[in-house]
């Protein structure tokens, strides 16, 4: 007896991605033993075609994609990867190919991070397609770095380099000209989950988050979480070098990077004794860390600082999912 479509398309594209506690995916659930003294963590992202990625970018950067966005979360908890469960919602006529490149993209990023699909859903819908994932991560008991916990005087750090995403779905778009090498619209297909600083810096980040939906947005949960306001500094705003001559040509874009989604860096608070040792595991996970700024008594607000050391207005405050 021949299988179900659902079930045959199952079996072909991502039972080699399973692994242990899935089951062979041919059950109705998984059974997942956490390993010995550590807490699970688990947090869940969707990402809708034309919201989230374009319907022209290729299948294997969006399995990955799909993937990094949820591992971001595991980096911004200071936890490590496991396993994940998926659940897609394709239009009908999806072809093959295109299935076999989106679960290729997620076997070779599977490899890199070290974890295998548990199960999840497939189902067909007129569009457009939506892909939703849950990871699970774990840390030692009481480990988690949390959004509340920043206090006034703490420094405000931030991973990597801070616009590169949003640039790059502006070149994509046709919106940027130039990206000479991609760099940035790689960027924005392939986000880089921080998860080796995220370990590194438990015990000394006194607050954390990812950054997805532009940083000064982000910053406002931290402050909302903490009951606290925060010195945002533009001048200090780590850029990759793409990114800094797209400043240079038009200065106008600076403030904008600092609300573009996409980054997917890690931002996070602690005490300015600590420096030092953020600085020693940022250079141990050769993942940059740069101080953008300090946290103040006050209400959860954010005064942002532009170049000259004035106080300005951001022209949007973030991406919004609503």
């Amino acid at each position: 007896m021949s299988l179900p479509p659902e079930f045959a398309l199952i079996a072909r594209h991502f039972r080699g991605l399973a692994g242990e506690g899935a089951l062979d995916l041919s059950d109705d659930a998984a059974l997942l033993a956490p390993p010995p003294g550590r807490e699970l963590v688990l947090a869940a992202d969707a990402m809708v075609e034309g919201v989230h990625y374009l319907p022209d970018d290729p299948p294997e950067t969006i399995g990955r994609k799909l993937l990094r966005v949820n591992l971001s979360d595991l980096a911004a908890m200071g936890a490590e990867p496991l396993a994940y469960l998926m659940t897609t919602a394709l239009p009908r006529g999806t072809t093959p190919g295109w299935l076999e490149g989106f679960a290729a993209g997620l076997a070779e990023d599977q490899r890199l991070f070290g974890l295998h699909v548990l199960g999840g859903d497939t189902v067909s819908t007129p569009g457009p397609a939506c892909l939703s994932l849950t990871i699970i991560g774990t840390v030692p008991p009481g480990s988690a770095l949390r959004r509340g916990g920043a206090r006034p005087g703490d420094d405000l750090w931030v991973s990597g380099t801070i616009g590169d995403g949003a640039l790059g779905l502006a070149v994509l778009q046709g919106r940027l000209p130039g990206d000479a090498g991609g760099h940035l619209a790689r960027r924005y297909r392939l986000p880089e989950p921080r998860l080796a600083l995220g370990t590194a810096v438990r015990g000394l980040a006194r607050a954390a988050m990812d950054v997805s939906d532009g940083l000064a947005q982000d910053l406002g949960h931290l402050l909302r979480a903490g009951g606290l306001g925060a010195v945002l500094d533009l001048a200090a705003l780590p850029l990759s070098p793409a990114a800094a001559a797209v400043v240079e040509a038009e200065s106008a874009w600076l403030p904008r990077l600092a609300t573009g989604g996409d980054d997917y860096e890690l931002l996070f608070a602690a005490d300015p004794a600590d420096a030092p040792g953020i600085l020693a595991a940022a250079r141990a996970t050769g993942t940059p860390a740069t101080r953008i700024g300090h946290f103040t008594p006050g209400p959860p607000e954010a005064r942002v600082l532009g170049t000259d050391g004035q106080a300005i207005d951001l022209p949007r405050g973030g991406w919004s999912h609503f």
